[in-house]
């Protein structure tokens, strides 16, 4: 059975200020409290930033994660709220492993 992931895509929303680092933008460390709760709960896999200079990132869940729990906690992330960061949810299928 292919192991069927959910991954969160973030990109930069209108209140995204070009050319402030990632680390500098406000709201960006409310918005990784909110994700390391689900990390905690053992059901974040792996997440962070794009490094390109274009801003956003991913997370990556673990199997089994329901998609309207996700959108519910990807909604009231105080980043989306604020108008940081706007995201949306892909289903991803893991293809390969080292």
């Amino acid at each position: 059975m292919a192991d069927r992931r959910l991954v969160v895509i973030h990109s930069p929303g209108p209140a995204w200020e070009p050319g402030l680092p990632l680390t500098q933008q406000l709201g960006v460390q409310e918005h990784q409290s909110h994700y390391a709760q689900l990390a905690a709960q053992g059901q974040l896999d792996m997440g962070g930033p794009f490094v390109d200079g274009a801003g956003g990132g991913m997370m990556v869940f673990k199997p089994g994660m329901d998609e309207d729990t996700l959108r519910s906690h990807a909604l009231t992330d105080p980043a989306v709220e604020s108008g940081l960061l706007q995201f949306e949810i892909r289903p991803w299928v893991v293809g390969l492993r080292g």
